[in-house]
């Protein structure tokens, strides 16, 4: 076995590059995975380089287990020519974490996403959770201290991984640690809803980073202001940076774009072709309002479909001339309230349907399922997209829609998502809870004019690929080095 030690860069994410399933005759059969940090990462030109991530199945585990100290590579697994050592942690440990915490509470908190008369509720349960999240911290921060050379530069990634920053600094102190948060980081009022003492961990947690990255200065000075107002730390809000106890954590602002080569390769490939010939038969001549989301509460297709209805209700001009195309991917079914929500979605869709459909005419394609190829089809044939999150930190399908699509689409892209700043001069923008004024804009992007679409489309798309995910990921390398 190689020695440990030598890895000169290394990035850390809950999700790895790299998936298993069982085969019928046991066997594992290994999936490669997408998306922009994967991306980011090919841009390494370092032999050396180590991906730390957990097992986040079954199927994961025993690959885990079947490798020396969880390095796929040294057990002969195919990985793409990187790196990766899968954490092989306790399932209840892992759930305790991942659902408990980082998505129950964290992500209800930076999302603002909380009933707050009944949740959240910090009791003995979630004080039991709160000890598996730091035991899951805490165990990819022992994994990159024994991958990681002398003075190597550690990139980590995402909310579910909030402490390991510090955690990591205790044991490699000769380290350079950056931290990037994928999500928004919520309001300092809001943010004090965590217990005292938790949220003062996920502040000085992040703060063991020497650099700490948001998708945009928004959310950057919203850490700022909880680090201020919670910890008594000193913010320098000119230079961008967070002095506690004795150290400085310069934070940083990489609004990560569309891979824009890769899309359009990816989007006329004979899989995208066929859906998208599927799609044209289903839709006619008419024109298509296309949403593509995972079926994530903050995502808002509850609203996003209760406009469209209202669109249908108050403008009869449109019946039998649009199609709204909804793909919905399913996401987090294992807790309640995601089911809840995705049944709403059903519902919704299928009174649509009910209330507007004809003989020759069904106003809204739902799809529930995660099929990659049918979405960028969609994203090709759309002629209004609609965007329109709660509260986003960044949100990739506005970006990805107007590079995507064959004959220019508009916009209609909430305030809230992150993305908003970089798009707002070419998008149609909306308030995401107000239900009326989306159906206004949903209107008013079905009647722009060709010509000014066309325009505005292509100016999206340069905005949306200005900082491709290998170059934001360069970036970030590039500053912590500094």
């Amino acid at each position: 076995m190689a020695d440990q030690t030598t890895a000169r860069i290394l990035v850390a994410s809950n999700r790895g590059p790299v998936s298993f399933s069982t085969a019928a005759d046991g066997s594992l059969s290994l999936r490669r995975g997408g998306g922009g940090l994967v991306s980011g990462l090919s841009a390494i030109d370092d032999p050396n380089a180590v991906w730390v991530c957990a097992a986040l199945g079954e199927a994961d585990r025993a690959a885990a287990r079947r490798s020396p100290d969880g390095r796929l590579d040294r057990a002969g697994f195919e990985v793409g020519g990187q790196a990766v050592r899968m954490l092989d942690l306790d399932p209840e440990v892992f759930d305790r974490a991942y659902n408990g915490v980082a998505n129950s509470t964290l992500w209800f908190l930076h999302h603002m996403l909380y009933a707050t008369p009944t949740s959240p509720a910090f009791d003995r349960r979630a004080g039991e959770q709160w000890a598996g999240f730091r035991a899951y911290n805490a165990a990819f921060a022992e994994a990159l201290a024994a991958e990681a050379a002398p003075g190597a530069a550690v990139l980590v990634q995402d909310y579910h991984l909030t402490l390991v920053p510090e955690l990591l600094r205790e044991l490699r102190p000769d380290l350079r640690i950056g931290y990037f948060l994928h999500i928004p980081w919520a309001p300092a009022d809001y943010f004090r809803l965590l217990p005292d003492d938790r949220a003062a961990a996920v502040l000085t947690g992040v703060l063991g980073a020497d650099r700490a990255g948001f998708h945009t200065r928004r959310w950057a000075e919203a850490f700022a202001d909880c680090c201020e107002q919670v910890l008594g730390a000193t913010v320098d809000r000119a230079d961008l940076s967070v002095t506690h106890r004795g150290r400085t954590t310069r934070l940083g602002v990489h609004a990560l774009g569309a891979d824009g080569e890769f899309l359009r390769e990816r989007a006329h490939r004979p899989d995208v072709d066929q859906r998208l010939a599927a799609l044209r038969q289903q839709v006619g001549d008419r024109r298509t309002i296309v949403r593509v989301d995972r079926t994530e509460l903050s995502k808002n297709i509850v609203r996003g479909l209760q406009a469209y209805r209202h669109l249908l209700r108050t403008r009869p001009e449109w019946h039998d001339r649009v199609v709204h195309v909804a793909f919905a991917y399913p996401s987090r079914q294992d807790l309640a309230e995601y089911r809840e929500y995705t049944a709403e979605v059903r519902r919704i869709s299928e009174e649509i349907n009910a209330e507007f459909g004809t003989a020759r005419w069904q106003p809204l394609i739902l799809q529930v399922e995660d099929d990659f190829a049918r979405s960028l089809a969609a994203y090709r044939l759309a002629d209004v997209a609609l965007v329109n999150p709660i509260r986003d930190g960044m949100n990739l399908v506005a970006k990805e829609v107007p590079v995507v699509s064959d004959a220019g689409c508009a916009l209609v892209l909430s305030r809230e998502a992150g993305a908003w700043p970089e798009l707002a001069e070419d998008a149609i923008g909306i308030n995401p809870y107000d239900v009326l004024g989306t159906a206004d804009a949903l209107h008013r992007a079905l009647g722009m004019p060709v010509a000014e679409r066309t325009e505005r489309t292509k100016r999206l798309a340069a905005a949306a690929t200005a900082l491709p995910p290998q170059q934001w990921f360069l970036d970030q390398l590039a500053e912590l080095s500094a």
